[in-house]
């Protein structure tokens, strides 16, 4: 059944599989159209769903680490007003590679995936989303210094702790702004990025984040929350 307004729209970036085509689904079911990226040509788990959407369901190409590609998209964008701005891309590293180990080149692929890129997909495109919605990016609870009493995947938690950091950044130059920012943490997902091993399934964490998203509408300012709505400890 659909419970949103006629005509809301969500700009999903990294929707071809995993968590992205998950929220691009649940939105779906609550009344939204989706407009999802994915990266490249091939056929992808988001084309099986908007072939079953009825139209509502619109697919772009865009490498987010290629800032010609993102400036091509905003291009193609313009004009058009989102009711969320949701940027999901990223990828993670081997989990027990330390940063004693780690190579100069598998760091700077992660970080420029996981905090750079999002970053440069948000301050593009921002202004696209109306004046009362949400802009948002996936980080993760391995993202908070506090919590981070473990140790272990090192990297992948040094670049989502960069994206917190940066998305904070903008926040404080954009203090004037009215519309929901967030940082979520999905928990960690039985998908292809986190492995078999994941406490929760696809479907106990992402309608509940994106219950999350929806009941922060109209709520300025930046927060950092799980999927079920608990503020993670920076």
């Amino acid at each position: 059944m659909s419970t949103a307004p006629p005509n809301k729209t969500i700009l999903l970036i990294g929707a071809s599989r995993g968590l992205g085509c998950a929220m691009a689904a649940e939105y779906l079911t609550r009344g939204w159209n989706v407009v999802g990226t994915v990266r490249g040509a091939a056929r992808t788990l988001l084309h099986d769903l908007a072939d079953k959407s009825e139209n509502r369901v619109e697919i772009e190409t865009v490498d987010i680490c290629e800032p010609d590609q993102v400036a091509a998209l905003r291009a193609r964008l313009s004009g058009r007003v989102f009711d969320v701005l949701f940027v999901n891309a990223g990828v993670t590293n081997n989990p027990s590679e330390t940063i004693a180990d780690v190579t100069t080149q598998e760091f700077v692929r992660v970080m420029v995936t996981n905090a750079l890129s999002p970053m440069r997909v948000i301050e593009a495109l921002h202004d696209l989303v109306s004046p009362t919605g949400t802009i948002g990016a996936m980080s993760s609870g391995q993202g908070s210094v506090s919590n981070n009493t473990a140790g272990m995947r090192e990297v992948y938690r040094g670049s989502k702790a960069a994206l917190n950091m940066f998305m904070r950044s903008f926040a404080a130059r954009h203090s004037e702004d009215s519309r929901p920012m967030v940082l979520m943490a999905p928990g960690w997902v039985r998908t292809d990025m986190g492995g078999p091993g994941g406490r929760l399934s696809i479907e106990e964490s992402v309608p509940n984040l994106v219950k999350v998203l929806l009941s922060i509408e109209g709520a300025p300012g930046l927060q950092y929350l799980d999927y079920l709505g608990h503020t993670v400890p920076w």
